[in-house]
Formats: C-alpha cells, structure tokens, sequence
C-alpha cells in the first residue's frame, strides 16, 4: 500500500474533558469496539479492580485520574486509529495542550449532569485557536441530568461552537431507552449491560412508524418525535467541510460505562475525521503526503516500564514514512541518530514497528538525546512550531528526606523534569533545587515517583516566589552587574540558563524599571 492510501487510513484524535467527565471511560469502550481489548477496565473514584488500560502508572490507578497522556492505537473499518487520552485535571494542562499540537481533532466529553466545566472551557479555547475540528460526547446519560436541549445551548455559549445533534436521547436517568441515531436514522435501545449488540438497533426511516409506541411507549415516542422536529429546523444539517474547518461539531449522546452510543460515536468519526492535516514549520508548511520524512516529539516518558528504567520519548510523523535503522537527522543537537526499536503503543504495551506514517505516534527510546519540541527529519533543515511552555506558577525548595539515595534523587528530578512536567532552578548561592509546577498535584505525582520509580524520597518546603523570568542582555558587563546586585535571587534551570526569581508582582516591577537593558522571558523558549 502506498504512502497516499496510509495517510488517509489514519485518525490521529486526542479526548479532552474536565475530570470525571468519562474520558478514560470513553477511552476503553473505543478500545473495546476496536478490539484492542477484551475486557474494559472502569475508573471509579479509588476503588479500582481492574485499571483502565490508559492509566498504567500506579499512582493513576490509585487515585482514578490520569496525569499523563497515553497513546492507544487500534484498527477499525479498515482505519488506523490513534487515540491519545489526555489528563483531565489542570494540574495536569500542560501535558493535554502539547497533546493537542500532535492530534488532528479532538472528541470533547462533557457530562450529563454538571455541563459545560472549567478545564474543558479551557481546552476547547487551544482547539478552536488551532482550528481543531471537535466532535461532541454528551456522557452519563443513564443518570440524571440537564434537559438535552440545554446543554445544546450550554455547549454552543461557553465553547463557542456551533452544534449539529448527530443522536438524540430517549429519555434520561431512569427514563432512559436509548439514542436516536439522526446520522444512521437507527434507533438504539439501552440495556445497562456494558455490550451493544447489534440486534438492539432497529431502523426506523420515518419515525411515524406506529411500531414506534410498542418500543419505547406512547409518551416517549411522541416525545422523541417532536425533538426530532424540532432539531430538524433549528439546527444545521451536518456538512463535512465545515466539520474540517471546525466551524460546526457534532454533537452524540450516551452511556460510556455501559457502552452505549460510543458506537454511533465511533462510525461517525471514522468516516468524518480529518486524516494526517499538513503542519507549521519555521521554514515552510509540511504535507504529510511528501516522500522526506519528518516528524516531532511532543512528549517524553521516564520509566514506561519501572523494571527497565527507560525513557521513551513521543513523536508524532508529519510527513513521509519513519523507518526501523535508518539515520534521521536530530535538527537541535545537528547530527544523525538511528533507531533499532522504535515502538507502538497499546497504552503500557508496546511492539516494535517497522515502520509507521503520517498521523502514527511512535516511542523513541531515549538515553537523553531529545526534548519536548525537538524535531527529527531524513536530512532538511526544519523545526516545527507551537509546542508550549509554561511559566510555573507554584514553588516550592526539594530536601534529599535520605542522602544516601542523592545520586537516585538527583538522576530521578532530572529524568522527571525532561518530561515536562515542571521545572528545576537550582539557586546561584545556596544551590538549593527548587522545582517550579503550573497545579499543586504535580508536587504529590513527582514525590510519587521518585519513590516507587527511582528508590528515592523528598520533601518539599514552602516557597514564596512570584514568577520565575528568564533573563538575557546583549551588554556583558550590564548583565554581570545584574547578577551581582541581585545574586540572592538569581538560579540557573537545568539547561544552564539564568533565571530570575521574582518574589512579589511589584518586586519584579522594580527590578525591570532599574535593569532597562535586561530582557525579562516568562517562558525558557525566548
């Protein structure tokens, strides 16, 4: 099969939600009906039986949230399908935004009950800033919740999202019989079984049909047929293009945890999702479909597997095909590196693959060559743009709790920090470690894994640091001045550059009236 047919076989899409939503939920049924699994794991607060195969780090299986993307792929209807599940809790942003930089839509779910929240808000805001085409999961409709034409018009004011009902609920929490399949024209009924099959869906091509009121009972079927009207005329008919351009998303309704809509959800996407979208260069716009491969990483891994202590760093392929042993050119480092193992993902299960296209994401094992944004390529010079960084917003200094794991504590801050995760400044003067997040959690996740991945422990102390600014000048002698004026305040992060820690909001003010020449960065990528 040639290069052009593998591109349009590929569904490159993350999930995004605010937590608890049922993303993970969502996740595992796609895995389910793609085959990928045979029996799903539910995430249900802490009492977790059996993981969820997108959580595979022990403290997410503990807690019942994810805090690192995970990356799934399965075959469906002659599709590759490549999921990314993202964290939901914004502790955890910065892992989802860079997610979003490598997927070519997005499924938004939203739940039943509490709506549109915060986080999701959020998310949406970097979709539509990318022009990511988005498709809608309305969840938990087996439970009790907000009149769906409500949430319709929640959706389209908070997200900002014109929306296209692509099914629609027979009734709600107790009441609830199914979805009306306005895409297929098929009617769904419920059983809380956690399996679909296929002799539960019925056609219905009119919806007068009288069989109707035997099915689902008078009340609910006249219910259903006025909504159906009334959608008809106030809402869009869904039109591909427009999908693609991300100015209108289609909106599904349904049970995740007991599998029920995901599969309308699921053959509508594989038929109207974008295949592998060309992307931003510094230099120029790359289509997937050219002959020269090129691809970058958008997130790494320490310790996928706690027994082999490796580091696997992801990467995303824009255009060409990625082979097995074949010298790629590191564009940040300028020189040629090979890979004898490059894997694909089932989560925390990996196969080494040959080869993989435009739209797959591979694990490169890493011995510290490569950071978030890198770019790899078969020999042009390009460098792929829009992966973000954060100014951390919490501080807080990192004791060594037993120096006689210091080497283990210091290789595991370092490891953890290439993930991007949060950021290390060591301080000029007292060389004391401070580790800088964006959310509180990350603090408990890093203190986690030090523990049960590097035989290391830390506690924190508290901090009080307003902003961590990189600085620069073109004047030698003024930026000598600076550092001796400022001394206590100034650290170098990892990478060796100076960095000013700025106690107050007016204190920093100050500083930049009295250093003209100074140039203050909020993020390390000035």
């Amino acid at each position: 099969m040639g290069l052009e047919e593998e591109i349009k076989k590929r569904r490159t899409f993350g999930i995004v939600s605010h937590p608890d939503a049922g993303k993970t939920t969502l996740t595992e049924k796609l895995l389910l009906f793609g085959g990928a699994i045979q029996v799903a794991g539910a995430v249900k607060s802490n009492k977790i039986k059996k993981g969820a195969t997108s959580d595979f780090m022990d403290i997410e299986r503990q807690r019942g949230i994810s805090v690192a993307t995970s990356v799934m792929a399965f075959d469906y209807r002659g599709k590759k399908v490549n999921i990314l599940d993202t964290p939901g809790h914004k502790d955890f942003a910065e892992d989802t935004y860079r997610t979003l930089t490598a997927v070519d839509s997005v499924i938004v779910v939203i739940d039943v009950a509490k709506g549109v929240e915060e986080q999701t808000e959020n998310l949406v805001k970097v979709c539509k800033m990318r022009k990511t085409p988005i498709i809608v999961f309305i969840n938990k409709l087996d439970r009790e919740g907000k009149d769906a034409f409500d949430l319709l018009d929640e959706v389209e004011q908070k997200l900002g999202i014109n929306v296209v009902p692509q099914s629609w609920p027979i009734g709600m929490g107790q009441r609830f019989q199914g979805v009306y399949n306005l895409y297929e024209q098929k009617l769904c009924l419920f059983s809380a079984h956690g399996k679909q099959a296929e002799e539960e869906t019925m056609t219905f091509t009119d919806l007068d049909d009288n069989s109707l009121d035997q099915i689902v009972g008078e009340a609910a079927a006249e219910e259903l047929r006025s909504e159906v009207e009334m959608i008809t005329e106030v809402y869009p008919s869904l039109e591909v293009e427009e999908y693609l351009k991300g100015n209108i998303s289609p909106v599904f309704f349904g049970s995740a945890i007991n599998n029920f809509g995901v599969k309308e959800l699921l053959d509508c996407f594989v038929e109207i999702a974008p295949a592998p979208l060309a992307r931003e260069t510094e230099e120029r716009l790359v289509e997937p479909n050219e002959p020269s491969f090129s691809g970058f990483v958008f997130k790494i891994h320490a310790n996928i597997d706690p027994k082999h202590r490796d580091r696997i760093a992801f990467l995303r392929i824009c255009s060409g095909i990625f082979e097995r042993n074949t010298n790629y050119k590191h564009q940040r480092l300028d020189r040629k590196l090979k890979f004898s193992n490059p894997t694909s993902f089932m989560a925390a299960r990996k196969e080494v693959v040959d080869e993989a296209y435009p739209g797959d994401i591979v694990g490169l094992y890493d011995s510290g060559n490569f950071k978030i944004g890198d770019t790899l390529t078969a020999g042009e010079t390009l460098n792929y743009k829009g992966i973000p960084s954060f100014s951390p917003e919490q501080f807080r200094f990192v004791n060594n709790a037993n120096p006689l794991k210091t080497k283990q504590l210091n290789k595991g801050i370092l490891q953890l920090m290439d993930e991007g995760v949060a950021q290390l400044f060591v301080m000029e003067q007292s060389q004391r470690k401070i580790i800088g997040t964006v959310g509180a959690l990350q603090f408990d996740v890093i203190q986690y894994r030090l523990e049960h991945e590097y035989g290391a422990s830390c506690t924190y102390e508290p901090l009080r640091i307003y902003k961590a600014c990189w600085v620069t000048c073109d004047d030698p002698k003024e930026m000598k001045e600076f550092i001796s004026r400022r001394k206590k305040d100034i650290a170098k992060d990892k990478d060796g550059k100076l960095v000013y820690m700025a106690e107050t909001q007016w204190g920093l003010k100050t500083v930049q009236e009295n250093h003209p020449k100074i140039s203050f960065h909020f993020t390390s990528e000035y």
